[in-house]
C-alpha cells in the first residue's frame, strides 16, 4: 500500500503531456518514459528502505489464491474497454468540469467577493501564496503551480485544466503553454514541477481506499507524509541538477 501509489496512472498523463509539449516538445517521450522508470526505481527503494527500518523482522508468510485464466472474448474486451471510457468520460464531465467552474470563481473574485480585473488579487492567488514559498526551492514557487498541485489532489487531470486557466492558454496548444508558464517556469523547474507530480500524494479516490485498506488513519497520515517527503526530495535533487545541465 505504501509503494503502489508511486506507480504512474493514467490521470498522470495529461500533466507529462502538457510540460513536455511546452517546455521540452523534442524529447516528450523520452522524458515520459523516464518519469515511469523513476517510478519503478523510487518505489523499489522505499520498498528496501522500508523493509530494514520500519518494517525490519521476520517476513510475515503471503499467500495468494490465482484465478482460472481463460482466453479473452470479444464481448470481454469490449466491457473493459467501455468502463475505462466510461470512467474518463464521467471524470471529465463532472469532477473536472466542476474543478474548472470552481476555480473560475474563485480566480475571478477577492474575498470581498468582489470581481477582480486581475486573478493575482484573487482568492486563488492569496491561498496559492501562502503555500508557494514552500516550493520556492523546488523552481516553482507560484501561487499557479501550488494551487494547480491543491487541484491535482481530487483529480490529477484538474492540474492542466488549472494551468490553463491560469496562464489563459489552450490545453493543445504547446506553443503557447510554453511561452505563458515561462514568465515563471524554467526548464529545470519543469522538471522538477513533472517529478513532484509523478511521485506526489494521488488523489481523494486512491487517499480514500488507503484509507479502507490500512483500517488505521496514523498509517494513512504516514503514507500521505512518506509520499509528499519522497516526492518533495525528488523534485529538489532534479531541479539542483537539471539547473547546472540546462
Amino acid at each position: 500500500i505504501l509503494l503502489v501509489p508511486f506507480m504512474s496512472c493514467g490521470a498522470r498523463l495529461p500533466i507529462y503531456g502538457l510540460m513536455t509539449a511546452a517546455f521540452f516538445p523534442r524529447a516528450g517521450g523520452l522524458i515520459v518514459f523516464a518519469l515511469y522508470v523513476l517510478a519503478l526505481v523510487i518505489a523499489i527503494a522505499s520498498g528496501v528502505f522500508l523493509k530494514h527500518s520500519i518494517f525490519k523482522g521476520e517476513p510475515a508468510p503471503f499467500l495468494l489464491e490465482l484465478p482460472p485464466y481463460r482466453l479473452p472474448t470479444l464481448h470481454n474486451l469490449w466491457l473493459h474497454v467501455w468502463e475505462r471510457v466510461r470512467d474518463f468520460l464521467t471524470r471529465a464531465g463532472t469532477i473536472i468540469l466542476a474543478m474548472s467552474i470552481v476555480l473560475w470563481f474563485l480566480q475571478s473574485f477577492d474575498t470581498h467577493l468582489q470581481m477582480v480585473p486581475s486573478t493575482a488579487d484573487s482568492i486563488l492567488a492569496a491561498a496559492g501564496g501562502a503555500i508557494a514559498p514552500l516550493f520556492a526551492p523546488l523552481g516553482f514557487g507560484v501561487w499557479q503551480a501550488a494551487v494547480a498541485l491543491l487541484t491535482g489532489l481530487i483529480a490529477k487531470e484538474a492540474v492542466v485544466s488549472s494551468m490553463s486557466l491560469f496562464y489563459g492558454f489552450a490545453i493543445n496548444d504547446g506553443a503557447a503553454a510554453g511561452a505563458a508558464m515561462a514568465t515563471t517556469f524554467t526548464p529545470a523547474a519543469a522538471l522538477a514541477f513533472l517529478v513532484f507530480c509523478a511521485l506526489y500524494t494521488p488523489c481523494i479516490a486512491a487517499i480514500a481506499t488507503i484509507r479502507r485498506e490500512m483500517g488505521s488513519r496514523k498509517w494513512t497520515a504516514f503514507c500521505l507524509a512518506w509520499q509528499l517527503a519522497v516526492a518533495y526530495a525528488a523534485a529538489l535533487v532534479t531541479h539542483l541538477v537539471a539547473g547546472l545541465l540546462l
